[in-house]
């Protein structure tokens, strides 16, 4: 048996009115189409539910057994809606984003202490990753990327200006190795390379000549998946690493690594944040995308 739900619901407001018309009232309907729908629940049941009179109405037994089993579910559903209709328009519940390691370190972990005690009541879920993640497939909200180039329904917001590159080494290493003059140096060189945690390839070492790129095949005894894995390593004395020149920025003010090359490095493109149009008006997305644009510390191309 189909259930008749908005027959149900007009029985249940009737029941908790105490009248048609108070009924018809809170349903926004009229007493004539709230007494027609009661008549025709009576009639798929085959049972009155009500007891009327000139004066009042009270519920049969038939009428007290459906409220006992209907009332509830009627006040599951309209908080079900409710919830349906304030969800992603409040300052809480979750917001699931996806990153690539190095924009966490480099962009989100520093406005993440103002953000989590701004807005306490919005939990944060963070996958690191540095594939290009299935927003939808994966019920992610939204996702970082280098790039504005996404599926043709996502949106995608500017966060970053490009990035500088930036290929360095610890002053010991530079002492007993020498500093390359030109990227084809690189060859004679220990270079500390990254591999993409998500596809297994080498990151490659991508240089300009004349506005061209170019890559140079280098090699060396260390790989790592990770950036700061592979700054320490670089610190420590061990090769020379190729990254983005804010990731290293306290290490070349500090001296602890020095760059070079930087004549024949360009840019990446800038960090973009991406996610569904349906999402544009989700109000933690929203905060979450503001509250970057306020803590950003300034990014030099």
């Amino acid at each position: 048996m189909r259930l008749p739900l908005s027959m149900l619901e007009v029985f249940a407001a009737i029941a908790r009115h105490g009248s048609l018309r108070a009924a018809a009232d809170a349903l926004g309907l009229k007493p004539s189409t709230v007494s027609h729908q009661l008549k025709s629940l009576e009639d798929h049941l085959d049972t009155a539910l009500f007891i009327r009179t000139t004066r009042s109405i009270s519920l049969t037994e038939a009428g007290r057994a459906l409220i006992r089993g209907a009332g509830p579910a009627f006040d599951q559903l309209a908080e079900a809606v409710e919830s349906a209709r304030t969800t992603g328009h409040a300052a809480r519940g979750t917001l699931r984003l996806a990153m690539p390691e190095f924009v966490y370190h480099l962009f989100v972990a520093p406005a993440l202490t103002g953000f989590c005690a701004k807005y306490p009541e919005i939990e944060l879920e963070l996958s690191l990753t540095d594939a290009l993640s299935d927003i939808l497939g994966e019920e992610l909200h939204a996702g970082f990327r280098l790039g504005d180039r996404i599926a043709q329904d996502m949106v995608a917001v500017r966060l970053t200006p490009p990035l500088a590159l930036a290929v360095a080494a610890s002053p010991d290493y530079l002492a007993k190795h020498g500093a390359p003059h030109t990227p084809r140096d690189l060859l004679q060189h220990n270079c500390i390379r990254y591999r993409f945690q998500s596809s297994g390839r080498i990151a490659p070492w991508v240089f300009e000549a004349a506005g061209d790129p170019f890559t140079v095949d280098v090699q060396g005894g260390l790989v790592t998946n990770t950036i700061p894995a592979s700054i320490d390593l670089a610190k420590r004395g061990l090769g020379k690493i190729y990254t983005f020149r804010y990731c290293i920025s306290d290490e070349l003010f500090n001296g602890t690594l020095v760059s070079v090359l930087e004549e024949h490095l360009g840019t990446t493109p800038g960090i973009f944040l991406y996610f569904p149009r349906e999402y544009r008006s989700m109000m933690a997305l929203k905060l979450f995308r503001e509250h970057l644009g306020h803590c950003q510390t300034e990014i030099r191309p």
